[in-house]
């Protein structure tokens, strides 16, 4: 197997593919072309720095950010003709988080540890309550015997299902 040359490999900050195969149908096209979106952006701002830097003295250089930015426009242009097929709807704060720089993924993930966070917390709590419960019921059947049958079946009445 012979090693890769420098040029085959894909800048660290380029956009790569999914691991996993793009669905079949509308979802599929349009995640493709969102992936050809993002290649385009990518190649126009690699376009971009290379014209307004080392390239710009170059004489009779054909400059390739018009076609770069054809490019994006093209697959702005087809996004917007498949959105009108499209029927899935997106909360408006996963649209706002992107905006404001913030990755949906990280914010999933940080949702999802306050959300595990609460509950542990909640549970305590919970545990908390079965043990003072537990000691006044022994409190009371101790001082008052005469209710201790009552005590019993309401304890075994009341423990939640699990």
């Amino acid at each position: 197997m012979a090693p890769q040359t420098r040029q085959s490999l894909p800048a660290p900050d380029s956009p790569r593919s999914s691991q996993s195969p793009a669905p079949s149908g509308l979802q599929g096209d349009l995640e493709l072309e969102l992936f050809a979106l993002a290649n385009a952006l990518y190649n126009l701002g690699t376009t971009v720095i290379n014209d307004s830097t080392k390239e710009r003295d170059k004489p009779g250089g054909v400059k390739q950010v018009g076609l770069r930015v054809n490019d994006v426009v093209s697959h702005l242009s087809t996004l917007d003709d498949m959105s009108h097929h499209v029927s899935t709807m997106i909360p408006m704060q996963i649209l706002a988080d992107i905006d404001n720089s913030r990755n949906p993924m990280q914010l999933t993930k940080e949702r999802l540890e306050r959300a595990a966070t609460e509950n542990q917390f909640m549970n305590g709590k919970i545990a908390a309550i079965k043990s003072y419960r537990h000691f006044l019921d022994e409190a009371i059947a101790q001082n008052f015997p005469e209710l201790e049958s009552q005590l019993n079946e309401q304890s075994s009445g009341s423990e939640p299902h699990q």
